[in-house]
């Protein structure tokens, strides 16, 4: 090979990690067979860090996620604006990823925007009970809608569930947990979901730099946590969990230290117009 061909190939490399690279190591896992929730496993939430040299991040990160949203930390501000979501409907793919049932839109299924950047909705996923906590309560169930932008960045989208009232997107999802919890499949097609039918219920959110809460536990998330609590019935809850075939009672990551970051509360005031 002849010095123009190595440095037509050195540049085709380059280009290969600056444009592919960020996506390939900010994602989740697409399997999570390799790790466990068991706090008392040597593949638990204590020991990820130590499964695979790429996750050493889950133990020594200082900027982790699940963390409890403790209002004394909480700083109150309008000057986040409101959660500008601009969502359409795709063809989407269900799919037992070992511990939790994750629900893919083909292509994506639109965007949001945060200080300037487009994050495009990829995937939505459930963790039973939920990881984030709110002053030392933890709830029944958190949805996280998981989003990424060009550069590789991930912005996390999570709404907390307590027993109450059915949700309308799990009451469409049930045939389908149960079509695979009955034949033990990993992936079914669920046709078009539309995002947009997504209850939100309430315009104030909390806003915080964390991490992935499954390895590699990357620390370029920024999370937005939706204020109000959603309902859901206890069915639904079982039909989540049956389907996944693991036989965990449990698969939410233990709290992470807040460490010296503070907490964003959004609060609309009364000039805004949204």
């Amino acid at each position: 090979m002849d010095a123009k061909s190595l440095q037509f190939h050195s540049l085709l490399f380059a280009l290969f990690i600056i444009l592919y690279l960020p996506f390939a190591i900010s994602q989740e896992v697409d399997d999570e067979h390799e790790f466990t929730y068991d706090v008392n496993s040597l593949t638990g939430p204590y020991h990820w860090g130590e499964i695979r040299p790429e996750w050493n991040m889950c133990s020594k990160g200082d900027l982790q996620s699940p963390i409890d949203l403790l209002h004394k930390r909480v700083q109150t501000t309008s000057a986040l604006g409101k959660l500008d979501r601009d969502y359409k409907p795709a063809n989407s793919t269900l799919i037992n990823r070992g511990h939790d049932m994750m629900l893919e839109w083909i292509g994506g299924a639109g965007h949001i925007h945060i200080d300037g950047t487009e994050y495009r909705l990829n995937q939505l996923h459930w963790h039973a009970p939920s990881e984030h906590t709110i002053n030392g309560r933890r709830f029944n169930l958190e949805l996280h809608l998981v989003h990424q932008s060009e550069d590789g960045k991930i912005a996390v989208i999570g709404i907390m569930y307590k027993i109450g009232r059915p949700d309308s997107l799990l009451s469409l999802m049930e045939p389908y947990f149960k079509a695979l919890a009955a034949i033990k499949d990993v992936k079914t097609n669920v046709g078009i979901i539309d995002p947009r039918h997504i209850k939100i219920g309430s315009r104030k959110y909390y806003r915080y730099m964390g991490s992935l809460t499954t390895p590699p536990c990357l620390q370029n998330v920024t999370w937005t946590i939706v204020h109000k609590v959603r309902t859901i019935s206890r069915e639904q809850v079982h039909a989540i969990r049956d389907a996944v075939h693991d036989d965990a009672e449990v698969n939410a990551r233990p709290l992470q230290p807040l460490n010296n970051r503070w907490l964003k509360l959004y609060r609309p005031d009364d000039t805004q117009s949204n």
